[in-house]
């Protein structure tokens, strides 16, 4: 069951709607409600905001297995313990999902969230720890004084 909030100007009139269906196309989850009959009910919804309310039962049972609510924000550290970056989203994947990581200096990065890469998740801790190599979430180190070579 979710809670449906809908925009300013919406006519939806659920207050809340029961998911009859959940599968994923292209890294987006689609959705289909009990309460929507055909498709020109669903276009009604159109801009409403769908909440959840996680309880104690909702968390994953395997400590290895994390919602996105839970990693964004977190703090990314390297093997050190230096702060490189921060957790900005987690991207699905059918192979691996992917970290979204805001480098030290700006630059959008992705991670493999994988053990060998992503070796600790501490969400009470506020981080994870990044296994970084040069062009995963740091920079490439520079060829020369401008980035490349010179030229004669």
């Amino acid at each position: 069951m979710l809670s449906v909030r809908a925009p300013k100007g919406s006519a939806a009139p659920w207050p809340s709607l029961t998911v009859r269906s959940a599968r994923w196309h292209q890294s987006v989850l689609l959705l289909g409600f009990e309460e929507w009959t055909d498709r020109n009910t669903a276009e009604t919804a159109r801009g409403i905001l769908l909440e959840v309310t996680l309880t104690e039962s909702d968390v994953p049972e395997d400590p290895d297995e994390f919602y996105e609510h839970q990693v964004v924000g977190l703090v990314v550290r390297n093997l050190e313990g230096v702060e490189i970056g921060t957790v900005t989203g987690l991207v699905q994947g059918a192979a691996q999902d992917l970290l979204q990581v805001k480098a030290a200096d700006g630059r959008p990065t992705l991670v493999p969230f994988v053990q060998a890469l992503v070796p600790e998740v501490d969400v009470a801790g506020g981080f994870v720890v990044v296994a970084d190599r040069p062009g995963l979430v740091s920079p490439f180190p520079d060829d020369g004084p401008e980035g490349s070579a010179e030229q004669g």
